[in-house]
């Protein structure tokens, strides 16, 4: 169960500040594209026109409008809040499912993308969540997570060695990357 409720985490939040970066708890817009810029670059070398790409847990469907400014692809999105869901249809006009990437059967794609997405789950729920998103994705999983020592009451922070002692099972390139915000890394797990 995630560390506090989600569905009212999102809602407050939508209520508050609109359908906009902090509409979906992120610090503002300017870091929600940084951390699009940091998934993207990541995965480019191997993304491909008309390749697929699930973004788990799609907030507003925004990075399907970043990506698609430098290539053309297939986009699928999960996601289990209502109101999301809704507005990332009519600003996407793409296939905008409503599944729990924990406990719903999931499609195969080349990539799955998680920006955010683990920001308030448990830690067991964090890593059964990058468990099925890579056992669906046929080149990797690009995603981010808070970067800190897990003393928050609210969010789910790592240390990038602990999500990378995890992904060696898998048996995959693990890239890590850190620096471009404060208390935020991005992995990369290649298949």
């Amino acid at each position: 169960m995630p560390r506090i409720d989600n569905d009212r985490f999102y809602k407050n939040a939508l209520k508050k500040h609109g359908a906009t970066a902090k509409g979906l708890n992120w610090h503002d817009y300017y870091s929600q594209i940084k951390r699009f810029e940091v998934l993207y670059d990541l995965m480019q070398e191997d993304l491909h026109a008309g390749d697929s790409i699930v973004d788990a847990v799609c907030g507003f469907g925004d990075f399907y409008h970043y990506v698609n400014q430098y290539r053309k692809i297939d986009y699928t999105s999960y996601e289990i809040v209502a109101d999301n869901i809704a507005i990332a249809r009519e600003r996407t006009g793409q296939k905008i499912l409503r599944r729990d990437i924990l406990t719903d059967p999931l499609d195969e794609a080349d990539f799955y993308i998680a920006s955010g997405s683990m920001n308030i789950l448990s830690r067991f729920e964090t890593y059964l969540f990058i468990e099925r998103c890579f056992a669906h994705a046929r080149k990797g999983f690009v995603f981010n997570l808070p970067y800190g020592k897990d003393e928050s009451r609210s969010f789910n922070y790592f240390l990038p060695q602990e999500i990378k002692h995890f992904c060696k099972k898998f048996d995959c390139e693990i890239i890590t990357k850190t620096g471009y915000l404060p208390n935020d890394f991005t992995v990369c797990l290649k298949v």
